[in-house]
């Protein structure tokens, strides 16, 4: 190598060594990528990048204005559900063909931040974000057991310009949670606003909770607002079915304000529950199985869509026993049957939301990687006459 060559080569070195060193100094944590670059996968939240070791737990929403604004849980120090987790934000402004940087939503020290759950009001156009919280060294167990520091809490957070800031959080756990439940979760998923029937406006989160001390005994309910998100009451909770602890849970609404809930079990034969109601959420039906909505144990998505006066109801789940296979189904019958189908990934895939990004497509945000399902969080526009 000439001696003009090796001099270039040392001056690299140095500048790379004091772009390291000025990391440092900003405790800037730098894990590596364990997966392949986001030509194979699309993703938005990528493992290992943008300070997190982990992205997980997928939410997404449109805006009134357009804006897409996808939320996730960003975990420090690894992929578990309990630690130091923020949630976290990217915005599209051209229906998910680009993103912007990362941005966080709410962050508390070490603490557990997550859950997010949005919901548009579509007269005012505000974005209501619910979302839990609980002390980073509880885990689900201590606080099932009442044995944790402090216990699972219930937050509401806004924003009035488009996701570019948000309101400092309010803490709600006292209207939405029973006082002998533990683990509770908001979604994760959209909630919805109810747009016809008598409980027209009325926003609507789904959650689950867990009893304390119960046996991981738990349940599907929902929350809501008929305020205008100012203040969120609980709502009703699904019939109890002896031998089945439904949890995260779903909801979509169906022709003339009727509502359906669609839930994760632990032990339903990999068959999903659902439920629904005729009183804007306040009592349910006895959920029944959906021998055709293969599961296997994990959250899923429902969307409802009115498009050129035809009814369709969109659900997004792994469609297998194990954790791969991202698919989303169509159901033209108000959820009785689900007679198309689009798989948009088959290898390892988890948590998903679904949106509507026209009258020609929806976008798909679901947890998927090449080795493992916490690869990140990708984002896919599906054309609806694909879904056949």
């Amino acid at each position: 190598m000439k001696q003009s060559g090796i001099k270039k080569l040392i001056s690299l070195l140095l500048i790379f060594h004091a772009a390291s060193a000025c990391n440092d100094d900003n405790n800037e944590r730098i894990f590596p990528k364990l997966e392949a670059p986001g030509s194979v996968l699309p993703h938005v939240f990528q493992k290992g990048t943008e300070g997190y070791s982990c992205f997980r737990i997928p939410a997404i929403v449109m805006t009134k204005s357009g804006t897409l604004l996808a939320f996730a849980e960003g975990r420090k120090n690894d992929c578990s559900d309990e630690g130091d987790i923020d949630l976290v934000l990217k915005r599209s402004a051209d229906t998910g063909k680009t993103w912007s940087k990362l941005s966080v939503v709410w962050s508390d020290g070490e603490n557990t931040c997550g859950n997010p759950s949005p919901v548009i009001d579509q007269a005012t156009g505000k974005i209501h974000l619910l979302m839990t919280w609980n002390k980073g060294e509880d885990d689900i167990g201590k606080i099932n057991a009442g044995t944790s520091v402090d216990t699972r809490r219930v937050y509401l957070t806004a924003s009035s310009d488009d996701g570019l800031s948000w309101d400092a959080p309010k803490e709600i756990t006292s209207t939405v949670k029973q006082s002998n439940w533990g683990w509770y979760a908001t979604g994760p998923c959209h909630g919805i606003q109810v747009a016809e029937g008598p409980h027209k406006n009325r926003m609507i989160v789904p959650c689950d909770y867990i009893e304390v001390g119960a046996g991981r005994r738990g349940n599907s309910h929902i929350i809501y607002s008929d305020d205008a998100g100012a203040s969120w009451e609980l709502g009703g909770i699904v019939p109890v079915v002896p031998g089945l602890n439904p949890n995260e849970s779903t909801i979509a609404e169906l022709p003339g304000g009727k509502l359906i809930l669609n839930m994760r079990v632990g032990n339903n034969n990999n068959q999903r529950l659902s439920s629904t109601s005729t009183d804007g959420g306040m009592t349910w039906t006895p959920p029944v199985q959906e021998p055709s909505l293969t599961d296997p144990v994990c959250q899923g998505s429902l969307l409802n869509a009115t498009i050129n006066g035809t009814f369709m109801l969109f659900f997004s789940n792994p469609a297998s026993t194990t954790r791969t296979s991202m698919t989303i189904k169509l159901s033209m019958d108000e959820g009785l049957t689900w007679s198309k189908k689009k798989q948009v990934f088959n290898g390892p895939s988890a948590y998903s939301d679904l949106v509507l990004l026209s009258d020609e497509k929806v976008g798909l945000f679901y947890e998927a990687g090449v080795g493992h399902y916490n690869g990140g969080i990708a984002f896919k526009s599906v054309a609806i006459t694909d879904i056949k």
